[in-house]
């Protein structure tokens, strides 16, 4: 790609055109294909003569389309782009999914909020898969989702929520009103998730806190009992335990897993070590509050839903301790700006908006993830011409999709110095246009950042 791109084409073609024609005249259709896959629809653009290694990456909707399309133009970097919008995905049966999770190498997936509403056969429908993320974590064989976020770490298992991937399989029995649904828990996956907590454990060094519970429902019973079938053997300390062996109470269930594990499953763990504490979900929501404020580095473990609660906490404790810290500040009229305070204190959590999200897959490199929850309104507001509607709202801020790539690309690209340096330097470039003043609009921004960042490759 050379020059700009029209950025507001690519808005106004998915609100009113026809958006994956447009797209597949802008990138070039690649080779390469998924693992075991011959009819994928592959698009690639960036510089591939200088050795790095793409990402692939999910072109959904809204900013999580344009955004990135915009990132990877500035930057200039190999790319593999897999086409997911929502009337694309809906129209091939949500074929773009499989394709994405069998991609064989580092991922990037956008999402925007669920319930798109798309065309089929002139009826406005929701889109098949929603947000595509819980159809996809089956399709790529994900089995949890990291979270590292100032010293705190969320390992949340994944797919675990008592919900139905087949609407054919989905009733509410009218006599009760009792929910049934299909359980999309594979016990397999909750072992490997389980294993890694334990795993970053050893390796951070610090203390863990098991959000499961023995005693909870069957899925969650499961999950401690493996925990505690894991460190078995192990130099692991529980400072904390529940009164009840979670294995022995659910051994047959625990062992009918540990059976479908490869026979080497807990080799090299014997020298792991590291002190834990089992304590429910609830009482964690309040522990991460001191383990922020006391800068104490701690791994968490939690269950699908939990892990989404205890990520949300992470998020926006930040904002609200400071805002009480604003508060005393003030009372005692010290005359110092919390922000510059929560610096100096070295705090570098800020709204959770750079929290970095990783989901590990059974087979092949991890997918790196983020959710845009408000995309959707800031493309209307581009497309109505009044980003900050007269003033009262900033316009988009695509600092995330920098920050995404950037670890993406160091992780795809291990060992590449020079790579990683680069990655850096844009991005402190990025904030230096974006931090100085009022913020640009969408389209100033994209114009300032391609005159200011040479792309990856080019002298």
């Amino acid at each position: 790609m050379t020059g700009k791109l029209d950025l507001l084409k690519i808005a106004q073609e998915e609100q009113s055109g026809d958006l994956f024609k447009y797209l597949d005249s802008i990138f070039k259709r690649s080779k390469t294909q998924p693992v075991g896959i011959s009819d994928a629809v592959i698009w690639e653009g960036g510089n591939f003569a200088t050795g790095v290694k793409p990402v692939a990456h999910a072109f959904t909707d809204t900013f999580a389309l344009n955004g990135t399309i915009m990132a990877l133009d500035v930057l200039g970097l190999p790319f593999l782009g897999v086409p997911m919008m929502a009337q694309y995905r809906h129209d091939t049966k949500l074929k773009p999914l499989e394709w994405f999770g069998k991609m064989d190498y580092t991922c990037l997936k956008w999402s925007t909020a669920g319930d798109f509403m798309v065309n089929e056969g002139g009826k406005k429908v929701v889109v098949a898969g929603k947000s595509a993320n819980a159809p996809l974590r089956t399709a790529a064989g994900v089995y949890c989702n990291v979270r590292p976020y100032g010293s705190i770490t969320n390992v949340r298992f994944m797919p675990g929520l008592p919900y139905s991937q087949d609407n054919k399989k989905f009733k509410v029995e009218k006599e009760t009103g009792n929910i049934h649904s299909e359980m999309n828990t594979p016990g397999v996956r909750m072992a490997y998730a389980a294993r890694l907590f334990l795993q970053l454990v050893n390796e951070k060094k610090c203390i863990g806190r098991v959000a499961t519970k023995p005693t909870q429902a069957k899925e969650d019973a499961v999950n401690a009992g493996l925990f505690r079938w894991l460190i078995q053997g192990t130099k692991f300390q529980l400072k904390r335990q529940y009164a009840v062996d979670a294995y022995e109470e659910h051994r047959e269930n625990v062992d009918a897993i540990v059976a479908l594990l490869p026979k080497d499953f807990k080799k090299g763990m014997e020298n792991w070590g590291g002190d834990v504490y089992e304590h429910i979900s609830d009482t964690n929501f309040g522990l991460l509050l001191h383990d922020m404020i006391n800068h104490r580095e701690c791994v968490v473990y939690a269950t699908d839903l939990d892990g989404d609660r205890l990520t949300d906490l992470m998020a926006d404790a930040p904002d609200v301790l400071r805002a009480w810290g604003q508060l005393v500040l003030d009372h005692v009229k010290a005359g110092k700006d919390m922000k510059q305070v929560w610096k100096g204190m070295g705090f570098t959590m800020t709204n959770g908006k750079d929290m970095t999200s990783v989901m590990y897959r059974m087979e092949g490199a991890p997918i790196y993830e983020q959710t845009l929850g408000s995309a959707d309104a800031m493309l209307l507001r581009l497309l109505a011409g009044d980003e900050s509607v007269g003033g009262t709202k900033d316009p988009y801020d695509p600092r995330i999709h920098f920050v995404l790539i950037n670890d993406a690309y160091k992780a795809a690209n291990p060992g590449n110095t020079e790579l990683a340096k680069w990655l850096d330097a844009q991005l402190a470039t990025f904030d230096k246009i974006y931090s100085s003043g009022k913020r640009p609009r969408y389209l100033d921004g994209y114009a300032k950042l391609k005159e200011a960042i040479k792309p990856w490759g080019t002298k």
